[in-house]
């Protein structure tokens, strides 16, 4: 594992003092707009989804349980009606989705693009952490899996609609938890090695994989009005880390559960970064894409292996043809 690179920046430092640069009342009215975020029935997907649906965006929860998604949609209306009273009417509704299988997120891709709707904001929000090792069900590594290929697969599948509603906004979520990465960034040869990782290293990977597929996927687009950009959204209160007595061990975890409960923001405070780049008009403004954004809505460089266009091609064309490989026609 590589050494926290940022740790050494004075520029993160500085960035953690400039404080917030975004907040709830500088979201503008999204009316008309139609977003869709993955993971939405709980922590910063579900702050996300109340944050949009209250100031008029018709949201769609993208998520793996049907049960869980609906009462996260219900919870969320009677919060918009309590907390936002001038709010329009929440338009609020579900769209099955399986990170965990390539085919499923095709398929979900599909079922979304029957609805006839336009689609001016895509969050790719949902992911794992630090799991125990395991294969997806198309046999990837679960975390590469679940955080980077199948939103690779979703947002491809829905990428000509995202234009065709331009202007439009591509959010991928990381965290500064690419900087614990492999060593040389991805060994394509070893991922599915478990001896050849640990579940930190392995949950680093995928959130690098989350900013190499984001700065390739800006690049390409840099002629339309579809901004990508990347966010880490911050130590926040959520269920990311519940596998942790899993992976950790029993006292490992309680202290991370104490950690968090004195340290960690609430979702609402940490989705600020991804409603920035999903919602605020300095984006278009001011051309901003591809860049790499820390709490609460700050620009920070992230580790230089990002930067690596033949690793950033690199992962492009492993996933395009794992992708290939197990898509059924």
């Amino acid at each position: 594992m590589s050494f926290p690179s940022f740790l050494k920046k004075s520029s993160f430092w500085k960035t953690y003092l400039k404080g917030a640069h975004y907040s709830h009342d500088k979201i503008p009215d999204l009316s008309g707009k139609v977003a869709i975020v993955t993971g939405a029935n709980t922590g910063l997907g579900y702050a996300t989804m109340v944050a949009l649906g209250a100031h008029g965006a018709h949201v769609i929860a993208a998520c793996r349980s049907e049960q869980r998604a609906t009462e996260a949609i219900e919870k969320a209306k009677q919060e918009i009606k309590t907390n936002y009273p001038n709010a329009p009417e929440p338009n609020l509704e579900f769209l099955q989705l399986d990170l965990n299988d390539i085919n499923n997120c095709a398929q979900a891709a599909k079922n979304f693009l029957k609805k006839g709707l336009p689609l001016h904001i895509l969050i790719n929000n949902s992911g794992i952490m630090t799991t125990p090792f395991a294969l997806s069900a198309d046999g990837i590594e679960q975390q590469l899996a679940v955080n980077h290929v199948g939103h690779f697969v979703f947002t491809m599948g829905l990428l000509q609609k995202i234009k065709e509603s331009q202007p439009s906004r591509i959010v991928v979520l990381s965290s500064l938890g690419h900087e614990g990465h492999p060593k040389g960034g991805i060994d394509f040869e070893s991922i599915n090695d478990e001896k050849a990782s640990d579940p930190v290293s392995r949950y680093g990977r995928s959130k690098l994989a989350n900013i190499l597929f984001g700065k390739a996927l800006a690049r390409r687009l840099k002629d339309e009005r579809v901004y990508v950009n990347i966010v880490h959204p911050g130590y926040v209160a959520t269920e990311l880390t519940r596998h942790g007595e899993d992976t950790f061990g029993k006292a490992t975890a309680v202290f991370f559960e104490y950690l968090t409960m004195v340290m960690a923001m609430k979702p609402e405070v940490g989705a600020l970064t991804q409603l920035y780049c999903a919602t605020s008009p300095e984006i278009e403004n001011k051309d901003i894409r591809g860049k790499y954004f820390i709490p609460i809505a700050n620009e920070l460089d992230p580790n230089p292996i990002a930067f690596d266009e033949d690793l950033q091609e690199r992962l492009w064309s492993w996933t395009e043809n794992i992708v290939r490989e197990k898509l059924k026609a």
